[in-house]
């Protein structure tokens, strides 16, 4: 049987495109979607017709009881989980004066408290796996906090991932089960983008890019490595 992996917040965008790339190397596939479901059905419907195992979980992975719901869902269909990527994180553009209760408990829960439930419901199964492996996107700004003008809790939260990757990467270890984080700078689909000369590559990143570091960690020779923050940035954020 294919080992199995788990890709949040994967009904369009990076998420999306994990989830093709892990097809092509032999994964099945579980995609998550919270409010993509249209475009997540079509996914899960391309890779079915394509001859791969996905299937669609959907709901809330704030919520705790929705995201034990969702493992138990995989553990159902599939009876294994090897791979976990926590890539979930709505990013809203609003000003600091503009950010009302609605959109600040959204760029927490959708970032900080999506990725600790998940990985919380979803490690008997990877200890299971015997080199479970959890992948958990960032931004290439989170290991330096500082002021920000828009979007301040998603950058909070995903700063709240590069706490929860270290602490479950040490609690972990022991087990088998490696945590570790790749931080995507710029993106070609990223909003509010920035003239490409202003970023050291001269390119925006694209997500092959984010996969082949995704992929490293998720070898199984990478079995000693856990709790490193991959920049993944082409040189941005690194002043």
């Amino acid at each position: 049987m294919n080992p199995v992996a788990l890709v949040t917040g994967a009904g369009r965008g990076l998420g999306a495109d994990l989830i093709r790339h892990l097809a092509l190397d032999g994964y099945s596939v579980a995609i998550h979607a919270r409010r993509s479901i249209e475009s997540a059905t079509d996914l899960t419907i391309e890779l079915m017709n394509a001859g791969v195992d996905a299937f669609l979980v959907r709901g809330n992975l704030a919520d705790e009881l929705q995201a034990w719901g969702i493992i138990h869902e995989i553990a159902d269909h599939f009876g294994r989980l090897d791979i976990l990527i926590n890539n979930s994180g709505d990013y809203e553009p609003e000003e600091l004066g503009q950010t009302g209760r609605h959109s600040w408990d959204r760029g927490i829960d959708s970032t900080a408290a999506a990725t600790f439930f998940t990985t919380r419901a979803a490690l008997p199964l990877l200890r299971l796996a015997g080199q479970g492996r959890v992948v958990n996107i960032g931004d290439s700004s989170c290991d330096h906090p500082g002021a920000r003008d828009l979007a301040l809790s998603y950058h909070i939260g995903k700063t709240g991932v590069l706490m929860i990757t270290k602490s479950f990467a040490v609690a972990e270890a022991e087990h088998g089960v490696t945590v570790n984080m790749v931080s995507p700078g710029y993106l070609d689909n990223s909003v509010d983008l920035p003239h490409p000369s202003l970023i050291p590559a001269n390119r925006y990143g694209s997500h092959s890019d984010i996969y082949q570091a995704v992929r490293f960690l998720i070898q199984p020779e990478a079995g000693y490595l856990t709790g490193s923050h991959l920049v993944v940035s082409g040189g941005w954020n690194l002043r």
